[in-house]
């Protein structure tokens, strides 16, 4: 008999390293906001394209790509880890920066290796590594040198001249030493975790090519659902970016010629590569929930399969993915239908993502409108193979744990299998705020399929339907200083320089806003956005403005300061109207606080969110269509009523703002009445036909056009 039951595991904590990304919040950031990481290959940490690149894809030993993900460089302190510096040379990237994704993971799970409480033999570390690394090719090349040497003096060079030649050429390489057999071995990855966080579990890797960071987590399954062990860490590393790798996949061929990887984009004409580190530290569902643990995501389910006889050993087969996603979808007890995001392997090449857009409809089935959104991280940091399955791992576990469904990149026209009228995919290009569904948790799908046939799909589910909180990614930070003179504001003004100036100044600005004091004689507020704002250039002009103006009554800079001296004065809110609806407003509020979530869910009877942020359509009249459905009466008020009340639930209970006074123009006044207490919330989202009611003969008695006053009887006093 079968067995098929799949016990639930829980993710309770992420470490990772990806391009433009130096652990979990970052990427997240990135993910959430699209940013195309991207970039031409980084002069001087890797290979140069002017000696490899050539534009022809036949020419011999020569790629025809010049673009990728890339890693940013990585204070790495081997002290930290208890290694030797002088084995640094001879230690792979991967074994080094796996040992900081690994601690970033056990860190963010709270768990202290070195705690005596902590059994160290019950925690195992199981990784997704392809093959040999990186450090494997210069040590190779150096074993080149009897060639060189014939070469040389075929070529009538002398051979004292020839063994100078040599010499130099293996001084461009990476010397052989003792360390360097271990320093290149991919089980080394987590071997050297194990070994230097002092874990005594299961340790080793699995290859799967492109799928093997899922292989990996399968395996982790196994060995927690077996009861062998009670903690696993595991993942994918992968930091093998160099022209060696670029060289494989140019003469597959299977690069985009134009430098971007677009999944599922009908124009799509090829992956770009990337490096990163993916680590997450798995455990059984009952075991996080009993130790209180934070649990970005549940693991439902996860399915495999092979290909089996194909046309290639390389070609994708949709039957086989079908298999696999049927195989995850029963071991998690789930219906597909009820999975609202699919992190699809979606490498951008046109013949690969048409196979897998073809097996996730076989098993997705048909949908009068699309319901599920569909993309691939590999739009943002490329195809960043052995660690993919972990990338996407992460970002679609911490959607579901931010509810914010996430954008994928350069998507301008979907692959025909999307295109079909009752296709029950869309790709998403805009992040959209994730809200709650009737009658199942918020779900998602994540796929990594592997040269050889490899194929794994992992079900994930939210374990809270509540947004925990806000999903502060650290890109705008607000410094609040007080005190009795704007002197006393100016001395504690931060002065942050260097390469490390914005996280200074986030520290600084975050202590800041506890000890805050709002009734202080002077206050000042720096608004500052991390890509946007030229922080040394703000901080002077306020330092300027505060020692030209000490004693101003209040000011501002255009560039994000405000200042305000003596007793603040008295505030009233004032909500919009109708015509003041547009599509995606407050998109960053919803997405980030759960203030505004939560107010769209109590609020979003018939669906109001999909039209106030509707999911991607490519028709070219859709951008019309969206902006007339949200101009309806009949949707255009809830939809400002749910928005702007969800703003003021914002600031009062989250920033403590409160108010003298609330005004509202047009419809404007019912939440301005709720605000004010006169209505409950309840009240307000209600159809206008029964909200109306209960204060329609205030509202009209009065005669009140436009602007309706709702004082608090504080206020009135």
């Amino acid at each position: 008999m079968k067995n098929t039951e799949f016990s639930p595991l829980a993710i309770v904590g992420i470490g990772c390293l990806f391009p433009k990304a130096g652990g979990p919040g970052a990427y997240w950031a990135n993910v959430k906001h699209g940013v195309d990481a991207i970039t031409d290959v980084p002069t001087g940490t890797h290979w140069n394209p002017d000696d490899y690149f050539d534009a022809d894809p036949k020419k011999p030993d020569m790629t025809y790509a010049r673009r990728g993900g890339f890693l940013d460089v990585v204070d790495f302190n081997p002290l930290e880890f208890g290694l030797p510096p002088k084995d640094i040379e001879a230690t792979d990237t991967s074994q080094l920066l796996g040992l900081v994704a690994a601690k970033q993971a056990l860190t963010d799970a709270k768990i202290d290796t070195a705690a005596k409480h902590v059994d160290r033999s019950r925690i195992s570390v199981i990784l997704g590594v392809t093959g040999t690394l990186e450090l494997v090719i210069p040590l190779g090349a150096r074993l080149g040198h009897p060639h060189w040497k014939r070469a040389l003096i075929d070529a009538g060079v002398p051979a004292d001249q020839a063994a100078d030649v040599i010499e130099r050429i293996g001084d461009s390489y990476v010397p052989w030493q003792e360390n360097s057999f271990p320093g290149l071995l991919g089980n080394v990855v987590a071997g050297r975790i194990a070994n230097k966080l002092d874990l005594h579990g299961t340790n080793c890797v699995v290859d799967a090519a492109c799928a093997s960071s899922l292989s990996a987590v399968h395996l982790a399954a196994m060995e927690l659902q077996t009861g062998k062990a009670d903690v696993v860490v595991t993942g994918g590393v992968d930091t093998f970016n160099d022209i060696f790798m670029y060289m494989c996949f140019s003469k597959t061929p299977a690069l985009s010629p134009t430098g971007n990887s677009k999944p599922f984009d009908a124009n799509g004409d090829g992956t770009i590569l990337g490096e990163g580190l993916g680590v997450v530290v798995l455990k059984r569902l009952a075991d996080a929930e009993r130790d209180g643990d934070t649990i970005y995501a549940v693991l439902k389910g996860l399915g495999t399969s092979s290909d089996g006889k194909g046309n290639a050993i390389y070609a994708p087969s949709a039957e086989g993915q079908r298999r696999c996603l049927l195989d995850a979808y029963t071991r998690a007890g789930v219906d597909p239908a009820t999975v609202e995001l699919v992190e699809a392997h979606g490498t951008g090449t046109k013949v690969g993502d048409a196979v897998e857009a073809t097996g996730l409809k076989a098993v997705f089935g048909t949908s009068p409108a699309p319901r599920t959104a569909v993309g691939s991280v590999k739009s943002m940091i490329g195809h960043t193979k052995a660690a993919a399955g972990a990338a996407s791992l992460i970002k679609a576990a911490l959607s579901l744990y931010n509810k914010v469904l996430p954008p994928t990149l350069k998507v301008t026209a979907p692959v025909e299998p999307l295109q079909a009228a009752d296709s029950p995919f869309y790709v998403n290009l805009q992040m959209r705020p994730w809200l709650p569904s009737v009658g199942h948790p918020r779900r998602a799908g994540v796929s990594a399929f592997g040269f050889g046939g490899s194929n794994f799909h992992a079900v994930l589910e939210e374990h809270s339907p509540v947004k925990a909180a806000p999903d502060w990614d650290g890109q705008v930070e607000i410094l609040a200083v007080s005190g009795k003179s704007a002197q006393e504001l100016t001395a504690g003004l931060p002065r942050p320089d260097g390469p490390h100036a914005w996280h200074a100044f986030a520290r600084t600005a975050e202590q800041s806003r506890s000890s805050f004091d709002p009734s202080a004689p002077c206050r000042l507020v720096v608004v500052a956005h991390r890509t946007l704002t030229d922080l040394p250039k703000l901080l002077d002009a306020v330092k300027a403005k505060l020692a030209a103006e000490p004693n101003a009554e209040r000011w501002s800079l255009p560039d994000g300061a405000y200042f305000g001296r003596g007793t603040p004065a008295k505030l009233a809110v004032l909500f919009p109207g109708q015509g003041s609806q547009r599509v995606g407003m407050l998109r960053d509020l919803a997405c980030t606080f759960p203030e505004v979530l939560n107010t769209l869910a109590d609020a979003n009877e018939n669906h109001l969110a999909d039209l106030i942020y509707p999911p991607t359509n490519f028709a070219s009249d859709a951008k019309q269509k969206q902006d007339d459905a949200l101009r309806s009466t009949d949707v255009a008020q809830p939809a400002l009523g749910a928005v702007s009340y969800g703003a003021f639930k914002l600031l009062r209970d989250r920033f403590g703002v409160t108010a003298d006074a609330f005004a509202g123009h047009s419809y404007g006044e019912l939440p301005a009445l709720a605000a004010a207490g006169r209505l409950s919330e309840a009240e307000l989202h209600r159809p206008p036909a029964r909200t109306v009611a209960p204060v329609a003969g205030l509202l009209i008695g009065r005669r009140v056009r436009g602007l309706c006053r709702a004082i608090p009887e504080d206020a009135r006093r």
